[in-house]
């Protein structure tokens, strides 16, 4: 076997021999030599539980929008819209170095 691919051997195999070892690790803040700085802000005494993320929220108390609503609210939109890209083209053809 070649010398080059012994080496790449030897350090896969270490590397799959020390990567289960890591997650029996303590934090590295916890260790003796590198510890907390200074300034950090003391930890809490009680770990606080995990949100709840599959718990649904409440539902809302007033209803969604309409068909009418809804057309509307788009209506105003579209038109918002339309008058922005007019303005922008009026701006435009009058300033030509603008482009």
């Amino acid at each position: 076997m070649p010398r080059g691919r012994t080496r790449h051997l030897v350090a896969i195999g270490a590397l799959l021999l020390v990567l289960p070892a890591g997650g029996c690790a303590t934090s590295v803040a916890d260790l003796p030599v590198v510890g907390v700085p200074a300034d950090a802000p003391a930890r809490p005494k009680e770990v606080r539980a995990y949100p709840a993320v599959h718990d649904m929220p409440q539902d809302r108390p007033e209803t969604a929008m309409d068909t009418a609503e809804r057309n509307k609210v788009a209506n105003e939109l579209i038109a918002t819209r339309d008058r922005q890209a007019a303005a922008a083209a009026a701006a435009t053809a009058s300033n030509p170095a603008a482009k």
